[in-house]
């Protein structure tokens, strides 16, 4: 799937955030915030859920790492 994008897909080191930090990060957020405080009664559930939380992350919830900004707004700043 990765190469019918035309991506070329790289791994890390298993278990070692330093080399992925960002992302590291962010699936933790992600696991804290919303998937461990759910039951899903569904894939689409589950779906919509998540894509609830992502629209959020990026769009309403500022980041001290970005100076207080959405990555929405810091995205936007950068462009």
């Amino acid at each position: 799937l990765v190469r019918s994008y035309g991506l070329r897909q790289e791994f890390i080191t298993p278990y070692c955030p330093q080399q992925n930090g960002m992302m590291e990060r962010l699936i933790r957020s992600l696991k804290e915030q919303c998937v461990h405080r759910q039951r899903f009664e569904s894939l689409i559930h589950a779906s919509r859920t998540i894509a609830n939380w992502v629209t959020f992350y990026n769009g309403l919830r500022p980041h001290q790492a970005l100076a207080m900004k959405t990555p929405n707004e810091a995205y936007k700043l950068a462009a």
